[in-house]
């Protein structure tokens, strides 16, 4: 008897002292909705980030972990998520969520519990610029399509004329339609002759490609996902339609040159991951590629949302050395906060997407790569260094 008390009191003291062996991280993903295409491999470049910092001595002597939790994309179930990390687990930041619509309910609920979330998709202009614990390692669309615009320019393309199209049930696809699209272009001084809309989840888009051509543009600014990209540039060449896609960071899936075809030549977007500008990057594309086919990942090659995942892990382990986390559950409010004021300070930071810092609306401050589709791959148009 004396001898299992024993053994029940070590216990009992035991447990604590193993938690504070490991600094854990909380982790909304978004593994099935309608971003999966874009979504469901985030969570191979996280691990790839902890396996690196442990292989490395980990943070401070000590291990990270993540404890996941699936929103499919959705923001109700968003708000629960975050609330089980960090309420029930004592989790000492969180990685995500994947979308603007999620950071809407996401940001408020993390400034209530005093959590750190940072997602790796969001891009709505200034989604989090009033709040005190959501952040965004994505830079806003209408600071990426500028630099599309800018691109365009400096490189004497064809760009008098222009027209929209976009999806109308997103919050990010609508405000790119709606706003970011038709205030950069005409402050490109191009002229803005049609806008049409359509449903995410739209299988046929003749009729919207029709009212398109009735008014010929130079640009087709787009506001959907990858597989509509595709779609939509089909459509148009098979309707004649000789305009150039140009559109936001959601279409920069590595893999839509392949699955575009020939009709999505020229196709311009910009993404804050470029897989071969460097050693780095190169390497960190190597690594994603081998798990992704081990996975069985229908995609496996990196994709921007992939390397912003990857860096929010760098830069929660950052913050930890910096405010000198010790996972101890007594002091977890206070170590958040930490957490918190030490990104807010952080500049330059050499990320895999380059150096960031974040600004004073807490979205991440990086370089923006624009590309164009040609004959099945991206091509690298220009470099645009993050702001100081």
């Amino acid at each position: 008897m004396k001898a299992t008390l024993t053994l029940l009191v070590t216990a009992v003291f035991a447990a604590p002292a193993l938690a504070q062996s490991e600094l854990v991280l909380g982790y909304l993903t978004a593994e099935t909705g309608p971003f999966v295409s874009l979504s469901r491999t985030n969570e191979i470049a996280a691990r790839v980030a902890v396996d690196e910092i442990n292989a490395a001595g980990g943070v401070g002597g000590k291990k990270l972990r993540y404890i996941t939790f699936d929103t499919a994309a959705n923001p109700g179930q968003t708000v629960v998520g975050l609330r089980k990390l960090a309420e029930d687990d004592k989790v000492l930041a969180i990685i995500g969520p994947f979308s603007s619509g999620q950071v809407q309910v996401a940001a408020p609920a993390a400034d209530r519990i005093g959590v750190v979330t940072m997602a790796m998709a969001s891009s709505a202009p200034k989604l989090v610029a009033n709040f005190k614990y959501a952040f965004r390692n994505t830079s806003d669309e209408g600071y990426m399509f500028d630099r599309v615009m800018r691109t365009i320019k400096s490189r004497n393309l064809p760009a008098t004329t222009a027209a929209v199209a976009y999806a109308n049930d997103d919050t990010i696809m609508r405000v790119m339609g709606e706003k970011v699209f038709p205030g950069l272009m005409k402050k490109a001084g191009v002229e803005l002759v049609a806008t049409v809309d359509f449903k995410l989840a739209a299988f046929d888009l003749s009729a919207q490609v029709s009212q398109l051509k009735a008014k010929p543009s130079d640009l087709v600014g787009m506001g959907a996902l990858p597989e509509t990209a595709v779609k939509l540039a089909q459509e148009m060449r098979r309707q004649g339609h000789p305009g150039r896609i140009v559109s936001g960071s959601m279409i920069a899936d590595p893999e839509l040159p392949m699955r575009i075809g020939r009709e999505g030549n020229g196709t311009i977007c910009p993404t804050t991951f470029f897989a071969d500008l460097n050693d780095n990057t190169r390497k960190f594309a190597a690594e994603f590629t081998r798990r992704a086919k081990a996975a069985g990942m229908e995609r496996q090659l990196p994709a921007q949302f992939d390397a912003a995942t990857y860096d929010i892990v760098l830069y929660y382990a950052w913050a930890m050395r910096e405010a000198n986390v010790t996972g101890d559950p007594k002091r977890l409010a206070e170590e958040r906060t930490a957490i918190r004021d030490a990104l807010k300070r952080m500049k330059n930071f050499p990320a895999l997407e380059g150096a960031v810092s974040f600004g004073e609306d807490n979205d991440a401050l990086k370089p923006v790569y624009v590309q164009e589709i040609r004959d099945g791959r991206w091509v690298l148009l220009e470099t645009h260094a993050a702001p100081n």
